[in-house]
């Protein structure tokens, strides 16, 4: 009786959120995950420029700042795009889990506590100070607004990866929304190990780096510049970081033509914002690393089923993507490194790293699924 009163005291509208009617839960349109990559997008520039200011703007001395309010604006508008989907499932008489959208539940769960790091954020700053060093990658209130924000942003990922009018096969249009997303997901992850991200490096340096095998200047560095060893780990770095989204989704999917270099495009923006686009030349290198994964795509058809392809593709994708870091450093650099071991070895490297990761992502050729009936071919069986 006592929990019967309890029940009854709760609101309407809330019972109808917790209890679940059971129905199927539905995938949202095309439409919808178009429109949240794009709010996705307005919620991850935020970032970059808030990225930009705490690196290149040492006097910052509030949490109150314009770049502050795109990040949070953008937050703003994705979760109430989430929210509203549940809404409609529950003005349409869906309760509970039911309510919630294949693919959108982690997005939802991530925005209370979003709300809260970022509060934490507001509190940290208030009594500790602004962070504008190395610090700021390692403080626990930034590290909990990145994973939140992750499950937020990489909605259209899961939204996409099982619905059932996609396909093997998606045509660009269908897949951009995921390939956005998982972009966007993967420059939070560069943002945070930016100690490593070789993009961020000048071409000047890189051909420096490469042609002293003598870290005088202290350890990871030269004499003016970042050593070889500090480089090379770098590209390390960076290589698993980018490859790693590429090689899910190609183990997921065929992908259509320029799906590569719409990701490649995307995540050479957190560090050229970083680093106020000094290093376009290096930025623009993995842009064209794209178009050749792209092309590596279809002369190899790579995919789950195809391991032998699938393998190749990570390999030789790997090594065209760093050959043409180490090509175009060269060229608008001031020449080839002077220890040609380190020039020559660093692509090759680079290729055995990305076959690993093949070979961890595909272990075994993976057989196709049967086709599921869509959601009007099942009702009308």
């Amino acid at each position: 009786m006592e929990r019967e009163h309890e029940v009854a005291a709760v609101p309407a509208g809330v019972r109808r959120l917790l209890v679940d009617t059971g129905e199927p839960r539905a995938w949202v349109s095309p439409r919808t995950d178009q429109v949240m990559a794009l709010l996705g997008i307005w919620f991850g520039v935020g970032l970059m420029i808030d990225a930009w200011a705490h690196t290149n703007l040492t006097e910052l001395e509030t949490f109150f700042t314009p770049w502050h309010a795109v990040f949070y604006s953008g937050f703003a508008v994705v979760s109430g795009w989430i929210i509203w989907q549940v809404w409609r499932n529950v003005r349409a008489g869906r309760q509970g889990l039911a309510a919630v959208p294949n693919g959108y539940l982690a997005g939802l769960v991530a925005i209370p506590a979003f709300a809260a790091f970022g509060f934490a954020d507001m509190m940290w700053h208030t009594i500790l100070g602004i962070e504008t060093t190395i610090n700021i990658l390692f403080s626990p209130s930034h590290l909990g607004l990145i994973v939140t924000m992750m499950l937020i942003i990489t909605t259209p990922v899961r939204s996409a990866w099982n619905a059932p009018d996609i396909g093997a096969r998606p045509s660009l249009g269908r897949l951009l929304p995921a390939l956005v997303g998982l972009a966007f997901a993967t420059t939070l992850v560069s943002l945070f190990l930016s100690y490593g991200d070789a993009m961020q490096y000048r071409p000047e340096s890189i051909v420096q780096a490469f042609s002293m095998l003598d870290d005088s200047g202290g350890p990871g560095r030269g004499p003016v510049g970042p050593g070889a060893d500090r480089v090379a780990v770098a590209m390390v770095v960076t290589n698993v970081v980018m490859f790693s989204p590429v090689l899910l989704l190609v183990r997921r999917w065929l992908l259509p033509f320029g799906s590569v270099t719409v990701m490649y495009a995307i995540m050479v923006l957190m560090p050229g914002a970083q680093t106020q686009f000094r290093n376009v030349p290096i930025l623009l290198s993995f842009v064209v690393a794209g178009l050749v994964s792209d092309l590596l795509i279809r002369w190899l058809r790579p995919s789950g089923e195809r391991r032998a392809a699938y393998w190749a593709f990570a390999g030789l994708s790997a090594f065209a993507t760093w050959s043409l870091y180490i090509g175009v450093a060269s060229a608008t650099g001031g020449g080839l490194p002077a220890v040609p071991e380190l020039w020559t070895g660093a692509p090759v490297i680079a290729g055995l790293i990305g076959l690993a990761l093949g070979a961890l992502l595909l272990p075994n050729a993976v057989t196709s699924e049967p086709a599921r009936p869509r959601a009007a071919d099942a009702e009308r069986a």
